[in-house]
């Protein structure tokens, strides 16, 4: 959901890159994780990195400085493209929302629903019941991208609300359900330093480095206190100013740009780099069939498709909302295969489950199978859900 697909001449080219920068840096993850380089790999996301002076400072491996540090601008993107989406975009009438929203709930709660019932025996699993809910939006429209016209207009909107509103659940999940106790302290000065942003934003304040100040004071206190830092990415995000003065008409749509091309071709890619790697030695079908990837891999490609497919179906036969503009049901069953694709978002979410590195390991071959098979799926019936002849009069009209 990194940008509209309308917002620049080349955006299709741009998503097709970022998805093909995702999947080469998970290549290039599961190569160093099974050859000869393993050991630098893991040393590599192992080093030590200490930043800061006195009391504020902070020592970590290099694997939770990107999980923490670089995925907090990540989420201050996705709270930017929420708030813009909300206000200004696909999401500012209930009209407009009421298909997505309900299609983006039936798609979280029935592959938690399945992750659930088949991790129901097994209480040190339960805590992943999260994983498969989440949808990794750069994958998904890099793949519809490379459909080209054959993909109506209207369903690159749909998957991008949908999408939107995905992410909106899962900050909410992270808010209440991976949080650890909270030091209140802490806390109350990172909240402050929000409220200080969002008076700011009241203002039209435009000065970026302000901004920056009370993001990384916010961010540093949020992780001291026990709440996970991505989540004062998002609330910085929402106290942003749409608009400044004459000089910064569309300020937060420029700054969502900007950021674009650093997340979708670095901070993405690193984050998958870092966390995708997962060694196949004395891999079998024994151990996909353990409870925890079963319920991720299933909970991504049956729970998305059936659960998004069904509300979609739902809502519009119910006549709540309408069918997306030259869409069919093929079109909207290939979408909700998509949605399967959780990659990123899952390994990101399993890794604050998690600590256990035998479990995480089973988290991204639960997600990695996932993730594939709705992707390949997804693909194939988006392709063939319009004959040649229709989309090269669509490109051409």
């Amino acid at each position: 959901m990194l940008k509209t697909f309308f917002n620049k001449t080349n955006s299709l080219s741009n998503d097709v890159k970022a998805g093909l920068f995702l999947i080469a840096a998970t290549i290039c993850a599961l190569g160093a994780s099974n050859s000869g380089l393993s050991s630098d790999y893991a040393r590599f996301l192992n080093t030590n990195l200490h930043i800061g002076i006195a009391n504020f400072a902070l020592s970590k491996p290099l694997l939770l400085w990107i999980n923490d540090g670089l995925m907090a601008v990540f989420f201050f993107l996705v709270g930017l493209e929420i708030k813009r989406e909300i206000f200004k975009g696909e999401l500012n009438s209930i009209q407009k929302s009421i298909l997505p929203v309900i299609a983006a709930i039936g798609g979280m709660a029935l592959p938690a629903l399945i992750f659930f019932i088949i991790n129901s025996g097994n209480l040190e699993t339960l805590n992943g019941w999260a994983i498969p809910a989440a949808t990794d939006i750069a994958f998904a429209l890099g793949i519809l991208a490379l459909i080209g016209a054959r993909a109506p207009a209207s369903l690159k909107i749909l998957l991008l609300a949908i999408a939107i509103i995905d992410d909106l659940g899962v900050i909410v999940i992270i808010a209440l359900f991976y949080s650890a106790d909270i030091a209140l302290s802490y806390l109350s000065v990172g909240l402050a330093a929000i409220f200080f942003a969002f008076i700011a934003g009241r203002q039209k304040i435009t000065k970026i480095w302000l901004y920056l100040i009370l993001g990384i004071v916010s961010w540093f206190c949020f992780l001291k206190a026990g709440i996970h830092p991505t989540l004062a990415g998002v609330l910085l995000a929402f106290a942003i100013p749409l608009s400044g003065d004459s000089q910064q008409p569309v300020f937060l749509e420029t700054l969502e740009h900007s950021l674009y091309y650093p997340v979708a071709f670095f901070i993405l890619p690193l984050f998958a780099f870092a966390n995708a790697g997962v060694s196949l030695a004395g891999l079998s079908l024994d151990l996909l069939f353990q409870p925890l990837p079963l319920g991720i891999a299933l909970g991504l490609f049956l729970g998305k498709q059936i659960g998004i497919f069904g509300s979609i179906w739902i809502t519009v036969k119910c006549r709540l909302a309408p069918m997306p503009a030259q869409s069919s049901w093929r079109h909207i069953y290939g979408l909700s295969c998509l949605t399967g694709i959780g990659f990123t978002m899952s390994l990101f979410i399993g890794g604050l489950a998690f600590e256990s590195p035998l479990l995480i390991d089973q988290v991204k071959l639960g997600v990695l199978a996932g993730s594939l098979t709705s992707a390949i799926l997804g693909f194939t019936l988006l392709y063939l859900a319009s004959p040649a002849m229709q989309a090269q009069k669509s490109a051409t009209d």
